[in-house]
């Protein structure tokens, strides 16, 4: 059982965890032992999730999820298994509790008249500062 918060948390069911190589240095340690650890979270089929938690992490534009709805998180930061194991889990429960949170309503403002008329002026002496370059450029 993976926990999120006080209110939800993951059945392991859910995790799939496969343990494979890791890149990098280590040496011949690297090609014996299967330290890396890919985690697949299928957010789309979750049943732990309530809608919108699970709406929320489907529209993220986010690489490590597929296409169907599958969530891949690859740990290779430590040279052993466990620690690899708790660092994949630590970040999904991570991405699940961003998701938790409900974004803040973007209010929409229009520019001040002040802050117009800033920008038209600057507009302006960026302007002059270019006429006056073409002009030495011709007369020469």
């Amino acid at each position: 059982m993976l926990a999120i918060d006080d209110q939800l948390a993951i059945p392991d069911e859910e995790i799939v965890e496969r343990f494979v190589r890791a890149t990098g240095p280590g040496g011949q340690n690297v090609n014996k032992v299967a330290s890396a650890v890919e985690l697949r979270f299928d957010v789309a089929a979750s049943r732990a999730l309530p809608d919108a938690v699970r709406a929320r992490l489907l529209t993220r534009r986010d690489r490590r999820l597929t296409d169907e709805g599958v969530l891949v998180i690859q740990a290779n930061r430590f040279r052993d298994q466990a620690r690899n194991r708790e660092d994949a889990r630590a970040r999904l429960a991570e991405l699940v509790r961003a998701a938790t949170r409900v974004p803040k309503r973007r209010i929409a403002t229009r520019p001040t008249l002040a802050s117009k008329e800033r920008r038209i002026e600057a507009k302006k002496t960026r302007s002059a500062i270019k006429r006056t370059r073409t002009r030495e450029w011709i007369n020469e």
